[in-house]
């Protein structure tokens, strides 16, 4: 199943983007304390003077109601402004108002047209939105071989759900030629990033020796890491092997499933 979530950056994402500056340095420290009030202080003015990176921060300030009234119709405004600077997270946040309809009247091609103009400078957020528009067909006609090439970009970026979707595409060979191989590898990818979907279809790969080689005992692991991280096939492919493997064998799973976890999934093999 692929996943199919809208995702907008959080302001603290922006930072690679951000000013060096003191006043808008001093609002990103006081947003990490969880002091937005001092935040909102130190950005607003940045903001009416035309910082994009401020801009941004406010509108996602007004979207989600941080040390202000939530307004998205206040937001919209902010990531508009911020969007027509080139800022590509303001453009990414901006598409998804505008694809979901908050603050402005819904608009697809609007939606499409800010993605791409934040894809285009390397926006993962954007890519991996690109990527689900094309592969669902859903606001554009469906594209699976342009799904694959966003969901690349965003993948290679480290974005979780992008390679948990690009595995499944590999999987079915839906835009690119069938290989598991590659599937599991970009499971495996989002999989150490915790995400509960791409642990689970691991270890249904490790259970049926699709990409890897069979192995038991990694899925019962991934099975169980991917149950608690919120997949129920993951608690059923957890109990199923459960049954399937000696007490000795049961043992050496649990351990190993902990270990991973404890490793914050860098130690799983």
């Amino acid at each position: 199943m692929k996943i199919y979530l809208h995702t907008l950056l959080l302001f603290f994402c922006s930072f690679v983007y951000c000013s060096l500056q003191a006043d808008f340095q001093s609002g990103l420290d006081a947003a990490k304390r969880g002091d937005y009030i001092e935040a909102l202080g130190a950005w607003q003015p940045l903001a009416e003077e035309g910082s994009a990176a401020a801009q941004y921060n406010l509108g996602m300030m007004y979207k989600s109601g941080q040390a202000v009234e939530k307004n998205q119709e206040t937001a919209v405004k902010w990531f508009l402004l911020s969007a027509q600077q080139g800022f590509a997270p303001g453009q990414s946040a901006l598409a998804l108002m505008y694809r979901s309809g908050d603050g402005v009247s819904q608009d697809y091609v609007a939606a499409v047209t800010w993605y791409k103009l934040a894809a285009d400078q390397g926006d993962a957020d954007a890519q991996y939105n690109l990527g689900l528009i094309y592969d669902t067909g859903s606001e554009l006609p469906q594209n699976s071989e342009l799904a694959v090439k966003w969901y690349t970009l965003a993948a290679e970026q480290g974005f979780a759900l992008a390679q948990y979707n690009l595995g499944l595409m590999y999987k079915l060979g839906q835009g690119v030629i069938k290989d598991d191989k590659t599937a599991a590898q970009w499971y495996r990818k989002a999989a150490e990033q915790g995400l509960g979907s791409a642990q689970t279809n691991l270890g249904v790969m490790y259970a049926f020796g699709t990409g890897v080689e069979k192995n038991f005992l990694y899925a019962y692991m991934w099975g169980g890491l991917g149950a608690s991280n919120g997949s129920v096939n993951g608690q059923k492919l957890r109990d199923d092997f459960a049954l399937k493997m000696s007490s000795s064998q049961l043992s050496e799973a649990k351990k190993l499933a902990r270990e991973c976890k404890i490793s914050d999934y860098k130690s799983c093999y």
